[in-house]
């Protein structure tokens, strides 16, 4: 029996119709096929700390999960959203042949805007934005957010001038406008107008399946494209164009590439012709050329002079490294809104083996360690919540018996599988009643042991504070007692959202559980992704 591809896509109207593009093709060539939708990377079951494995990349995180969990064959992407460097065990499998590349405009009113003084003109992308203030430095630029659908219903509602949107995204939806005007002028993102398909590096049927949709005159132009803005950006984030394409006349790829200021007071721009053929090192030269006329100069000046724009709090104390992992313009002010004090855990809860004991926090793992050492711990069946706890557990107590993603998933698989109707619940003063509640409710008994006390250490936050890092529900209990909700909260994950909900108009979630992911949320957030 033939294998079944699963397309793995987000869930927006525009990767819907990539994903089933790739499905049509490959469903023409006699594959069978389904479209797997990937929500957030939560909901994805987590075996191994995959961000070791250098997962980036503000939309493609969650699919690539998806693939290194198998849970999909193949991630479709829209190719200028990939990150140059893929991780580890992921590859290009195919890029399908490339669409408009070009950038247009969504104008309100009549051309004569062009040549006014004043206007505005809404755009995401850094890249766009710096090209439209180097050509129209009198106008002004502002931030534009969200899929396309609700980017053009943001624009019909406001008094803007017009909007930049990419034309192949209006183009493959059938909403581009009649009146929309093709810019020309502007540098496209790198790989603008490709649609690209991941899948794991050791899985060869799905390699050889996707190497007949692979366009080799896109791959090669996109690659070039990619390489020069590799070669470039070092990790941070310059305004970049580049765009190659073949000159079918003279065999030739002809290159343009562009690096900006952020304010587009500074260009330094870049042409190249090469024979098709003998293009290995057009990417390089034409970086080496950028970085010689002052390209590095010119990022290390946006960087280096560029004001902080916004300022969060994380109501626990972060390390250095994590702070660095945000950008300049973010400053971040930190304190413990919620300290831990371990209770002396009483020696007889040890005399005897613990059949099952239950750990829903590594603030629970800690404090057994305060109390006891590994030798005298005599615990037989393990149940936890969540991947880090499971992890310290591990190391430190013995073998997990389940992992859950939640008090709730824990409580229902301990409902339906304990032998035994009884566990011994390591937990706070403070907790969530829904696991001993639900066990109570299935008549199983829960004897809870204190053994921390959760106390609140509330800070009160300036008001010019824009959003504020929650890691607990105790967390957010602490904040209100001495601040206002006029502000987004970014928790990390749905259990601590949503308690946030009941309280703030703002809410952002992380996909995964950790601190880097809740930073990484605040960096997307209140960063210009290239839309």
């Amino acid at each position: 029996m033939q294998k079944i591809i699963r397309i793995g896509t987000r869930e927006s109207q525009l990767a819907l119709w990539q994903a089933n593009k790739v499905r049509k093709e490959l469903e023409a060539l006699g594959f069978e096929t389904e479209i797997v939708s990937i929500k957030s990377a939560g909901d994805i079951v987590l075996d191994k700390p995959l961000y070791e494995l250098g997962i980036t990349g503000i939309f493609t995180k969650n699919l690539d999960i998806a693939l290194l969990n198998k849970s999909i064959d193949i991630a479709v992407h829209s190719m200028k959203d990939v990150p140059t460097v893929l991780p580890q065990g992921i590859v290009q499998a195919a890029v399908l042949k490339r669409a408009n590349y070009n950038d247009i405009f969504i104008l309100k009113g009549t051309e004569e805007f062009f040549g006014q003084q004043e206007g505005t003109i809404a755009t995401g992308s850094l890249r766009r934005k710096a090209q439209w203030l180097n050509r129209y430095p009198t106008h002004k630029v502002v931030d534009l957010r969200g899929n396309v659908n609700s980017r053009l219903n943001k624009l019909e509602n406001s008094d803007w001038n017009g909007a930049v949107f990419a034309a192949a995204g209006l183009e493959r939806l059938g909403i581009r406008s009649a009146g929309a005007i093709n810019l020309s002028w502007m540098i496209p993102a790198p790989a603008q107008g490709v649609i690209m398909i991941c899948c794991l590096e050791n899985d060869d049927f799905i390699k050889e399946a996707c190497s007949k949709l692979n366009d080799y005159e896109t791959q090669v132009c996109a690659g070039i494209e990619r390489e020069f803005l590799n070669l470039l950006e070092g990790g941070c984030t310059a305004p970049i164009g580049a765009l190659a394409y073949i000159d079918k006349k003279t065999e030739e790829i002809n290159f343009k590439g562009i690096l900006l200021k952020r304010d587009g007071s500074k260009k330094i721009s870049v042409g190249k012709n090469v024979a098709f053929g003998r293009h290995k090192f057009l990417a390089k030269d034409c970086a080496d050329y950028i970085i010689n006329k002052g390209g590095k100069e010119l990022m290390l000046e946006d960087e280096e002079f560029s004001l902080i724009n916004h300022t969060i709090y994380s109501t626990k104390k972060l390390s250095e490294a994590q702070k660095k992992l945000l950008p300049r313009t973010i400053q971040v002010l930190d304190s413990d809104f919620v300290k831990i004090r371990f209770n002396r855990i009483s020696s007889k809860v040890m005399k005897d083996e613990i059949e099952n004991v239950v750990i829903t926090s590594q603030n629970g793992v800690d404090s057994i360690l305060n109390s006891f050492t590994r030798n005298e711990i005599k615990f037989k069946n393990i149940f936890c919540v969540g991947r880090r706890t499971k992890n310290l557990i591990e190391n430190n107590l013995g073998k997990v018996t389940f992992a859950a993603k939640n008090a709730k998933q824990l409580a229902e698989y301990l409902a339906e599988n304990l032998i035994n109707k009884e566990v011994t619940y390591f937990c706070s003063d403070v907790r969530l009643d829904i696991l001993p509640a639900y066990l109570f409710h299935k008549n199983i008994i829960v004897n809870e042991v204190e053994a921390y006390k959760t106390m609140l250490s509330p800070v009160k936050i300036e008001d010019s504070i824009k959003g504020v890092l929650f890691y607990s529900p105790s967390g957010i209990e602490s904040y209100l007692k001495k601040n206002d909700t006029n502000r987004t909260a970014f928790c990390i994950g749905e259990s601590t959202a949503n308690v946030a909900r009941k309280y703030f108009k703002n809410v952002e979630v992380s996909n995964l559980p950790s601190v880097e992911d809740v930073l990484e949320l605040v960096k997307i957030y209140f960063s210009n992704p290239n839309f």
